[in-house]
């Protein structure tokens, strides 16, 4: 240390005069250190000074105290086994002592708190822990939109981490709420439970309703009724009741238990509680809403699907839809059987294709066929069907789209032939398949419906002879690509030959073995709709077994074949 002379004027004050440090002064820095300074000496391990910090830390540690004797057990094991540091409790204090050697006779122990970082380290992992749960959370809650998948998950996770028990209580519905227990030694449970009960847990209902949760401390815990946590488990010693927020409304209450007379929910335990339920919440209010728009798709998917195909008398009926979105089920292909009707004995069956696909093509195929339904209860003809049809759509308010479609009445002739009066507008003419392989289009062609004021309809007349057959199919047989190349199109050309080698095969059969050809060429990736539907005159049983069975040879039979290759056109 160095003292500052004086100069004369104009001159620099220069450091030349050494100071040495008195013992006072070293005692006073000593004295002032803010660490805890201990002293010692090394002969016989006593206190010689201990600073401020030292006796307000270990109060009963004075100067001339013997180390071995200290109020610090840690701190006495220290010096006996001549440790450089160590690290105890005292006093609820977290302190931590460091030894360093001073001179062959003396050492000093400086000892600091540590208890503020402990806090703040603990804290730190309390954090991360909830943090932790809570991305757990969110990550199991989200990776299903099943309710109950739901309400099972969030019971899971509330044990784990929140509670002993709990249970979740969705919205009632029809008088009874659904809810799901999860309970000490038992797996979840799943019940409904009569909306008047709902009343009998404190504060259920005012958390189903969506007001702020009650805290724990002022729900009496002891008014829980038995139903609520049966079992072993003990009495409830702390009850909490959160609500679940939901899109707008609540999606239900978790109620949470811990057991035992000194049970009890901190306010850091309510509030990650609060944030837990708003994640479990969003979740089931999530997968209430997909099941809500599931159910409402169904109902409409109902009325949208092809129908159940009558068990005609007389002919036989077989459909085939495809929608190009495996998912949705629905598209713009349709077709529709409509049975006799007032004083009409024949059956009028219908296949069309509405431009596009997809949820709007299936919205304007439903009013298409509640139209014709309508149409057949007033036993129009097919052009007549096809023409109004044709108005109601030009009428319409909504984006322009039009149909093709082809509408047929089916009626039974003698010899168990079956006749077909056909009307198209627009739309692929239908294929015969006669009984002898040949494959014939019918004559019948029209306008697009939908398009234009005035429009054309050509219909014609087929007769299906015993074991032949009637093909009416959507274009998107046709146009499905694939093939080597993976772009070209099916074709007429190749369904005209699919069909003719189905000579001889049921319905049902024939319209499978189509489909599954047109499958195979695309490749199972479909990009348009597809809709089949054949009527099929039925083989006629031989009377007896004369002549192995074969056909009679009859000039009536003979003459009655030849008036089957008739096919009749109108103007």
């Amino acid at each position: 240390m160095t003292a500052r002379t004086p100069a004369g004027a104009g001159e620099p004050l220069t450091a030349t005069v050494p100071v040495t440090p008195t013992p006072a002064l070293l005692g006073a820095v000593f004295e002032a250190a803010t660490e805890a300074m201990l002293l010692c000496s090394a002969d016989d391990h006593r206190v010689l000074m201990a600073n401020a910090a030292a006796r307000r830390l270990l109060p009963g540690l004075l100067p001339h105290h013997d180390l071995a004797t200290a109020p610090l057990p840690a701190l006495s094991r220290a010096t006996a086994e001549n440790a450089d540091s160590f690290r105890a409790e005292h006093d609820g204090r977290c302190v931590y002592g460091m030894r360093r050697e001073l001179d062959d006779r003396h050492y000093a122990w400086f000892v600091r708190d540590h208890t503020d970082e402990r806090e703040r380290e603990a804290a730190l992992e309390v954090e991360r822990s909830r943090t932790a749960f809570l991305a757990e959370a969110g990550r199991r809650l989200s990776a299903s939109l099943n309710v109950q998948r739901c309400a099972r998950t969030t019971v899971e996770l509330a044990v784990a981490h929140l509670a002993d028990a709990a249970v979740v209580v969705q919205p009632a519905s029809h008088r009874q709420s659904a809810w799901t227990r999860l309970v000490p030694g038992k797996a979840v449970e799943t019940d409904a439970l009569r909306e008047k009960r709902l009343a009998e847990v404190p504060g259920l209902l005012e958390a189903l309703g969506g007001f702020p949760p009650i805290p724990s401390r002022w729900i009496d815990a002891g008014q829980a009724p038995a139903w609520l946590f049966p079992g072993d488990a003990g009495p409830v010693g702390a009850l909490l009741v959160v609500p679940l927020p939901g899109n707008a409304e609540p999606a239900g209450a978790l109620i949470l238990a811990r057991f035992g007379a000194g049970a009890a929910f901190t306010g850091e335990d309510e509030l990650l509680a609060r944030v837990f339920a708003a994640r479990a919440g969003a979740a089931i209010s999530a997968a209430m809403l997909y099941r809500e728009q599931v159910d409402t798709t169904a109902v409409l998917q109902a009325d949208l699907l092809p129908p159940e195909l009558p068990a005609a008398e007389g002919f036989e009926l077989t459909g085939s839809y495809q929608a190009a979105r495996e998912a949705l089920r629905i598209g713009g292909d349709f077709y529709d059987v409509f049975g006799p009707a007032g004083d009409s004995t024949d059956t009028v069956i219908a296949l069309g294709d509405v431009c596009g696909s997809g949820p709007e093509a299936a919205v304007l195929t439903g009013k298409v066929r509640q139209t014709l339904r309508a149409l057949r209860l007033m036993q129009a003809a097919p052009e007549a069907m096809l023409k109004v049809l044709n108005e109601a759509l030009l009428q319409s308010s909504r984006q322009h789209r039009f149909v093709t479609m082809v509408i047929g009445s089916i009626t039974r002739i003698d010899h168990g032939r079956v006749r077909l009066h056909l009307a198209s507008g627009g739309h692929p003419a239908p294929l015969v398949l006669r009984g002898d392989g040949t494959v014939e289009e019918v004559p019948t062609s029209g306008t697009l419906i939908g398009v234009m004021r005035r429009t054309v309809v050509r219909p014609a007349s087929v007769d299906l002879a015993p074991g032949e057959l009637c093909l009416l199919y959507s274009d998107g047989l046709t146009e499905a690509r694939g093939g080597p190349t993976g772009t070209e199109q099916y074709g007429e050309a190749r369904l005209h030959q699919a069909l003719a080698e189905c000579q001889g095969l049921p319905g049902a059969a024939t319209v499978e073995r189509i489909r599954q050809l047109v499958s195979d060429w695309a490749r199972g990736g479909n990009q348009d709709d597809i809709a089949m539907l054949a009527v099929r005159a039925p083989s006629r049983t031989p009377l007896s077994l004369r002549g192995g069975g074969k056909p009679a040879t009859s000039p009536y039979v003979i003459a009655a074949r030849l008036g089957d290759r008739r096919t009749r056109a109108h103007s």
